[in-house]
């Protein structure tokens, strides 16, 4: 046991068990069914953007951010605003930070090496599914890592997929692979509200903001912007 002298409790030890792994496979599989389409969609995108199927591949087991790997595909073009690339990526994936706090003092008493492996294939979903366990008082971080590992591997697998067999769709556009971008960003805001409800009004300023600057400042620079207003207005909106 654990004892939290902020509040004079006394916290269960935190565990991270092979069946934990195992359990967390199981309970996100039928959420891995849905990440295919989107992987495929990425895996064609990328390759048309110049990107070798190898590249590609090793992009989704290296990066792992899918919404990141989406908008990263807008600076593929000669000469790749790096820094912008890099703030893009940093605004899409700044949530993880938040996720990172709300689960610090289950994985904080983790050794370094196990937190650093259960963190890496942190995610949305895997992270909604542990918390709300955690929350109830489940201590093994087991199905944190496991939900993780089996979205990695479907979504390795999916963006391989697409980006070695795309060929062989023929014409993309037919099967509406060209709007599965903005609908995965839109499953993505979805899931922050309904987890949320006071996020509407932060989803909405920074929504607005992309929006009506799109075509007034440089590519990326817009969603940039859209995350700072929109990380401000989540700021004040919880301190009233």
């Amino acid at each position: 046991m654990v004892r939290n002298s902020e509040h004079n409790t006394v916290q269960p030890i935190t565990t991270l068990t092979r069946e934990g792994v195992v359990r967390g496979m199981h309970r996100l599989l039928p959420v891995c069914i849905f990440v295919i389409p989107f992987g495929i969609a990425f895996g064609i995108a990328a390759t048309e953007r110049g990107l070798s199927p190898f590249q590609v591949t090793m992009m989704s087991v290296f990066a792992y951010t899918a919404t990141a790997q989406f908008a990263a595909l807008e600076f593929l073009q000669d000469p790749i605003a790096f820094f912008s690339l890099g703030l893009v990526a940093l605004a899409l994936s700044g949530r993880h930070i938040i996720m990172g706090a709300a689960l610090s003092k289950w994985v904080n008493q983790l050794p370094v090496g196990r937190r650093l492996l259960t963190l890496a294939f942190l995610s949305d979903a895997n992270f909604a599914d542990s918390q709300r366990a955690l929350q109830r008082g489940e201590t093994d971080l087991g199905p944190l890592l496991g939900g993780g590992l089996m979205l990695w591997v479907f979504w390795v697998g999916s963006t391989a997929a697409g980006a070695y067999g795309g060929d062989l769709l023929g014409n993309t556009e037919a099967y509406g692979f060209g709007v599965v971008m903005l609908c995965f960003f839109a499953a993505t805001v979805f899931g922050m509200v309904r987890s949320s409800p006071s996020m509407v009004i932060p989803v909405a300023c920074a929504m607005a903001t992309s929006g009506l600057t799109y075509s007034l400042l440089p590519t990326g620079w817009n969603i940039i912007l859209g995350a700072v207003i929109g990380g401000v207005t989540a700021v004040f909106n919880h301190d009233r």
